[in-house]
């Protein structure tokens, strides 16, 4: 039975999975707005497990969106996944749907394109990788969100693909530029996609695609 508020889920079979490849199961979650990437908090937020999708034991999320971050959110059996993913000697490439308020001007957008500095947990100064930053038009079709940006305030759109994953590094980017981060969609890691997932939606992925999509090596033997 699903908990009382649960978020129900279409769920999407991105290809047959074949028996031997079931010792592990990988998952995309396009995470919505007010949901923290967590099955256990010690606070009241929203939870992954509100999502009402039966994970295996033993699912974990690889990486973290923040509470009022939404999109792409992968989650796993597999343990292996988070070093392979975000330790090893090949950044891998994270893309966002960055809204802001005002117009962003082509210095602005140069200033992150070339790396800036942002204030990082303890105190100190980093500064950001070089990374692609653009302006693009208002996304056609793209999923509604709760607590929208009211239609008079000025905004701007862009698509920002980063190599690195500070905390909070997108927000603190853009407000290193001047401007106030209002919405952030991930989009992507590499090749794997958010594709057509709704709020809320759960996809299953099949290892071998999983790891090709990636581009991470699949190790061999069992964990």
């Amino acid at each position: 039975m699903a908990p009382s508020g649960a978020i129900f889920v279409h769920w999407h079979m991105e290809e047959k999975i074949p028996m031997q490849e079931k010792v592990h199961r990988y998952f995309i979650v396009n995470k919505p707005y007010d949901m923290v990437s967590q099955f256990v908090s010690s606070h009241t937020p929203r939870l992954l497990g509100e999502l009402a999708f039966d994970f295996p034991e033993g699912t974990h999320p690889i990486g973290r969106l923040d509470n009022d971050s939404e999109g792409l959110l992968i989650l796993t059996t597999d343990k292996r996944v988070t070093k392979l993913l975000f330790q090893g000697e090949v950044p891998h490439r994270r893309t966002y749907l960055v809204k802001v308020r005002y117009s962003v001007s082509e210095e602005s957008l140069e200033k992150l394109r070339q790396g800036l500095s942002i204030r990082i947990r303890g105190g100190g100064y980093y500064v950001t990788a070089p990374c692609e930053a653009q302006r693009i038009e208002e996304p056609i079709g793209l999923f509604p969100r709760a607590k929208e940006t009211p239609d008079y305030v000025p905004v701007s759109w862009l698509r920002i693909t980063l190599t690195e994953g500070k905390f909070h590094q997108v927000r603190k980017m853009v407000a290193a530029i001047g401007h106030r981060c209002i919405r952030l969609v991930r989009l992507s890691i590499e090749d794997l996609t958010l594709g057509d997932l709704g709020a809320g939606e759960v996809r299953e992925v099949g290892q071998a695609q999983f790891f090709a999509q990636l581009k991470i090596r699949q190790p061999a033997g069992k964990p």
